[in-house]
């Protein structure tokens, strides 16, 4: 876990709910938090991590 740059801009994610947000920042690395706790800490993930993950939910959306 880190605690994110404060100039970070991140976006929130669409199928967030009232009570699951998460938000993420799409620099280098890409960094996830939950979107409740933005002070808080958040996990990176690798570009080419991130992208596959994308990938994968697009190709389970698509099922």
């Amino acid at each position: 876990m880190t605690f994110p740059d404060p100039t970070s801009e991140w976006r929130k994610s669409s199928a967030s709910g009232p009570e699951n947000c998460v938000e993420v920042s799409l620099g280098r690395p890409v960094l996830v938090r939950d979107s409740k706790v933005s002070e808080g800490p958040c996990f990176s993930v690798g570009s080419t991590a991130w992208a596959s993950f994308l990938d994968s939910l697009s190709r389970y959306a698509a099922s």
